[in-house]
């Protein structure tokens, strides 16, 4: 699956980042959103639904 994530609904929480910080980090000028995988599988997948979930500005979802 890939990580798709739309940084102009994020809104720099930080809640991905904790959740799964191998794939998810935060821009250093702005604090949003930055995916460092393309694709992610097995117990990453699992992680990044969760961050989907839990995203507060609603900017993250999962593609096939």
């Amino acid at each position: 699956m890939r990580v798709i994530a739309d940084t102009g609904s994020c809104v720099g929480a930080g809640q991905c980042v904790l959740t799964e910080p191998a794939v998810f980090d935060q821009s250093e000028e702005d604090g949003t959103v930055v995916v460092l995988v393309d694709e992610v599988e097995g117990v990453q997948l699992d992680h990044a639904r969760e961050a989907v979930h839990i995203c507060p500005g609603k900017a993250l979802s999962l593609a096939e």
